[in-house]
Order: structure tokens, then sequence, then C-alpha cells
């Protein structure tokens, strides 16, 4: 598969889009004296200010590299000039002083990278970085490795047109776990679709994907059995491309179906499903304990053990099986992080016998996911999140069930929204957000880049600004196709949740413009229609603009069928207008006649449906009616048929 996300990168840069300052994003002018505003970068970073003028490039570039040089970042500083122009690139170990363009990539306390950062801040966090761009100079300098890349990310963000942006960044993540988890029901991700995963994460500075697909029965019914080979050798090239990106997959195995918690063999076969994937050099590993009842035993031997079933018992049962691995496996292997679980009461925030047992003996490295006040929680805010904490006696790592569209009220739709009503300050009670993606893994990446971006600094998130920055990150550098995304973006804009009117109005945009057309038409017709044509025609050529323009073939096979009905249904309003212009210039038979072709229009695009083998779910799927189905019955309202 092609990585279009690359490229897609590149779209930040060529839109030079001003950022705007945010509460923890400070932003100053030219230090030179220019008022040229600085290329937008996402995420926000925590600190970017422009230093002085851009610096140019060359066509020949030394790249100054070192023992502590993280190999992916030097790679992708390499990628990131050759796309702008860049003819050669000599990599070094020490400055020649006479280049028209240095880079440096490495640790940021290598002397050398100090002196080039010339007093720009650099994070004592893990995954921080310092950048400076000034005087035929540019300096990447990370805490660590993943810093390095996060450095050549944000590098990418301020090319432009023949030079960098004279800008320094001194950034970090505001929360440590950022990414994504694939954690739905239904036919899971292909291995494509997974490796564009990777890529996306790695191009937006997340750094955690969780393989918890509820149907592979290697994780749930099977998880005592090791995979087939080749399911091994699939899940190997996954962990390469994620440790590559600076991703951590995080494998998970979900036992408490038909587990025995008293059972040693039971637990010995636990222990050698994770070693399988260790071998493969996953790190990362989850113990998900939802979707289950807590109100029986699968075997006698836990009655024996626990007693009678209930809350209090159960939570005894999973403590023990999460403290063992932990400690006998976490703890025994080389590089393993603290291990996840998710609890079976994971979305509310009730004190019960459960929840008291978990924070009172569960080890206080293991990380406890929560999914906010319900299955999808209208809202996330601080003082919930410190509740949470509070329950499980630790900062607890939000498993967010956005954009996921595995149940039935939102299958026909795809949920593109902006990330919202999840407050800043969240990072102070929060280890991480993961988004829990649509079964269309391509058209997840709108939404998914503004969770990363809030997870990366929530009180630098402006919801309008990264949806903006999502759509030029997926148009690939045309303005015009970015418009387009936009638009499309405002059709699927819908909430995902059982309090619809409470969390995302639908296509907001669009619908308020329907809104000022029909009060305007009342008093004056001709502007009304003069003001709504252009509008109509923008969201008649959506499909042929992302179909030509749009980089991203995975996101557009997703959507296929969606764009489909958006040019079905800018055809019908296109009639409609038609059918009420004739009408206002008396033209009443010509008015029936577009009336008609409208509502054939709107008739084939009210029958469109998707194949469930092309995207993901468990059904035949009718598409939902993108909010235009109300000018349609106005129109036939006000317009007779014709005889």
């Amino acid at each position: 598969m092609s990585r279009p996300t690359r490229a897609a990168l590149l779209a930040l840069a060529a839109l030079a889009v001003p950022l705007a300052p945010a509460p923890s994003a400070a932003v100053s002018g030219d230090a030179a004296g220019t008022a040229r505003p600085l290329p937008a970068v996402s995420p926000t970073p925590q600190h970017i200010a422009r230093v002085g003028p851009d610096v140019p490039l060359a066509p020949r570039v030394e790249l100054v590299v070192g023992a502590g040089t993280d190999a992916a970042a030097s790679r992708e500083v390499v990628d990131a000039l050759r796309a702008h122009g860049v003819r050669q690139v000599d990599t070094r170990s020490r400055a020649s002083g006479d280049a028209r363009l240095t880079v440096l990539v490495g640790p940021a306390a290598r002397p050398d990278m100090a002196r080039a950062l010339r007093g720009t801040d650099v994070p004592r966090s893990a995954e921080g970085y310092a950048l400076r761009a000034a005087h035929r100079t540019v300096a990447l300098g990370g805490t660590d490795a993943a810093g390095q890349f996060y450095a050549a990310k944000t590098l990418r963000g301020l090319l432009t047109r023949g030079a960098v942006a004279g800008a320094e960044v001194s950034d970090h993540p505001s929360m440590p776990l950022r990414g994504s988890i694939e954690g739905f029901y239904g036919p899971p991700w292909t291995e494509s679709e997974r490796l564009d995963q990777m890529d996306f994460l790695g191009d937006t500075k997340a750094n955690t994907y969780v393989y918890a697909p509820k149907d592979d029965p290697y994780h749930r019914e099977k998880w005592r059995e090791p995979y087939p080979s080749a399911k091994l050798d699939e899940l190997g090239t996954l962990v390469d491309r994620a440790i590559a990106n600076h991703v951590r997959f995080t494998f998970a195995v979900s036992p408490g179906g038909s587990i025995c918690y008293s059972d040693a063999a039971d637990v010995k076969a636990l222990s050698a499903k994770l070693q399988s994937l260790y071998d493969l050099g996953v790190r990362s590993f989850s113990l998900p304990l939802d979707d289950i009842s807590y109100t029986k035993w699968n075997c006698a031997g836990d009655q024996a053990a626990y007693g009678a079933p209930g809350q209090r018992a159960a939570a005894k049962a999973q403590v023990g099986l999460l403290n063992a691995v932990q400690k006998d496996f976490i703890g025994t292997h080389d590089g393993a992080r603290p291990l996840q679980m998710v609890p079976t009461e994971y979305g509310d925030l009730k004190e019960s016998p459960y929840k008291k047992t978990l924070r009172e003996e569960l080890d206080k490295g293991v990380e406890v996911m929560w999914t906010g006040t319900d299955v999808v929680p209208v809202e996330i805010t601080n003082s919930q999140a410190e509740q949470a904490g509070k329950l499980f006696g630790r900062k607890v790592f939000v498993w967010d069930n956005y954009p996921c569209n595995d149940f039935g009220r939102s299958a026909g739709r795809l949920l593109l929204a902006p990330y919202d009503k999840r407050d800043p300050g969240l990072s102070d009670h929060l280890s991480g957000i993961v988004s829990n993606p649509m079964n269309q893994e391509g058209a997840s990446k709108p939404a998914q880049f503004t969770m990363n971006d809030f997870s990366w600094n929530d009180r630098g998130y402006d919801r309008a600004r990264s949806g903006r920055q999502a759509a030029a990150y997926l148009a690939g550098g045309d303005p015009r196709v970015a418009r387009a995304v936009e638009t499309f973006v405002d059709l699927n804009h819908v909430a995902p949740t059982f309090h619809e009117a409470n969390w995302q109005p639908q296509s907001p945009v669009l619908s308020a413009r329907l809104d000022t057309f029909w009060k305007t038409y009342a008093t004056d017709p001709e502007a009304a229609l003069r003001t709504l044509r252009p509008v109509v025609r923008d969201l008649e050529e959506v499909p042929g603009v992302l179909r030509e323009g749009l980089p991203d073939r995975q996101f557009l096979h997703d959507a296929d069928r969606w764009l489909d009905a958006t040019g079905l249904w800018g055809g019908a309003l296109s009639h409609g207008i038609a059918a009420l212009t004739a009408l206002d210039e008396g033209d009443e038979a010509g008015a029936a006649r577009e009336r008609e072709r409208m509502n054939a229009l709107a008739r084939q695009a009210g029958e469109l449906t998707v194949d469930p083998a092309e995207h993901h779910q468990r059904g035949t799927i009718k598409l939902a009616d993108p909010f235009l189905g109300d000018f349609v019955a106005g129109v036939n309202g006000r317009v007779p048929e014709g005889s």
C-alpha cells in the first residue's frame, strides 16, 4: 500500500495557515521585524515563536548525526528535505562550517546541538524536543529518540517553498499515552489498514496502538490457543511498522469470558500467549476484562478460592491475575512497560465493592482504562476525571469510544466531527487518551487527528483550528481539496452517542445556511437563491474533487458510498433551487419538472446501502439522511406537482 500520509503532511506547510495563539502555545512576532506568520504545526506545540527570517534551503544540505541519533528521525528529515527540492543530503558526524544549510539531529544534550539551539528551552519530559531554525542552521534536539522523531515531524510542518520557517519550538506531550485502540465489534481491520494506521499515528505524534479487535477469536474466545504462524508473521510486520513510527504496539488479550482465575494452567497459557508477542518485539500489554459477567464463575475452582460470585469476589480474582502478570511477566521481561487493564466496571463514577478492591489491592503500576461516565460519554470534565482517579486509586487511561460506529444508532453514518466536550486540563488527571475508531480505518482519520491534537496539548487545543488542520493533512497540499474535505466533514458531522442533541449538532455549517435560506426566501426569494447557489455548487463538486485530488486512497475507499450520496444530494439540491427559481419566474411547468428531478435524486440517495464486506460492518447498512431531506420537503411544499 502507498503511504500518502508522508505527502499529506506537506499540506500543512503549503497552506501556511497562521497559528492562532492558544492558552499554552506561545506565539510571538518575528524577531527580525517581519510580520510573516509561521506555518501551522500539528499537534499544537506547547511553545512556538518566530526568531528570525526564514532559513533558505539549498540544493546540498549537511546532516549532522551522532551515535545517539534516532535512525527514524534521520530518515524523516532526509525525506522531508528531498520532498522540498533538496537534491543531495550529506551525512556527517561533525559540521564542516561551510555548508549553505546544516541540519543537526540527535540528543538535545549533545554539545554541538546545545550550541545550535542557542538557549531554546529543552523540555525535561519524555518525548520532548527543542527545535531552532536560524542563520543557516536547523537544530532538532530530543530528550529521547521519540523526541527526535517528533522534532523531525515538526520540521515538515515548518518547511515552506524553498525555506524553513525561522522559528524556535519547545514542545512535549501533555499526556504520556496517545493514540488508538482497535477495540470495536465487527470484522477487524486488514493488515494494510493497520499498517496505514501506524503511519498515521506516527505522523500525528501519537505513541500508542492497542490491538484489541473484539472479533479476533484468538483475542477472546480462543485466547488460550497460540496464533497460527501466518498470523504471527502478520503481527510481526505490524510491530515492526509501529516501532518505525515510535508507536508502542500494545497487545491485548481478553480472557475474562472463560478464564479460571485459580487454575495455574490458565495463568500459564496466558503467559505463553504474551511471550509469543514479546518475542515479536512487543513491549506493551493489556488485559481487558470488559463486557464480561462478574456475577458467575467460569469454573468450580474459583468458587472454592474466592467464595460466592459477586463484585468483591470478582475483583479479588482479577486483582490476583493482574498482579501476578505485572510481577511475574512484566517485571521479569526487559523493556516491558506497565500492564494495562480494562475493569469490568469501566463506564461510571459509582463507588462499589469492585472498585474499592481494585483501588486498594491492584498493583499501583497497572494502568486502568476508563471510558468516561458512559460507554460513549457526552463529555469528560476535569471533575469527572479527578473523581475517576480517586475511585481507581491512580490517574485513569481513557478509552474514548469516538468515533466508533459499531452500534446501531450511527451505523449508517461516518463520524467525522472534530473532538469536543473534553475539558482543557484533563492532562492533570489522565495518563492518556486512545480513540476507539470506526470500522472504517481511513475514514476515522479526521476525528482521530483532532483527538491526537488534544492529547498532545489539551490546553492549547482549538477545535475549529484542529478541524481545519485535519482537512489540510488529508488534502495533500491542495487548498481546494482541503475545502472539499471540510464540506464533506460538515455533512458527516454527527453525534455518535445516545445523547445526540447534546454533543455534536448535525451538519452545523450547511444546516445554518439552509435555515438562513428559508428565512430570507420568505421575504426576498431572489437574494436567497443567489446566496445558496454557490453553496450547492460546492456540494455537488465534493465527490469529484476528492476522488481526483485526495492522496489518501484508504479514506476514499472507506468514504466511497457516502461520496456517492453527497453527489446525489448535491444534484437534488441543485434541481430544488432550479424549481424554486422557475416558480419565482412564473414557469410552473418548468418548476414541476425540476421538482420531479430533485425527488428522483433524493430517492436514489435514500436507497443507497453499504456492502458490509467492504466496510467491516456486521450487516447491510442503509445510509442516513445527511440533513438535506428538510430542504427537499420545503421545495415540495412550495412547488406543485406537474399534471
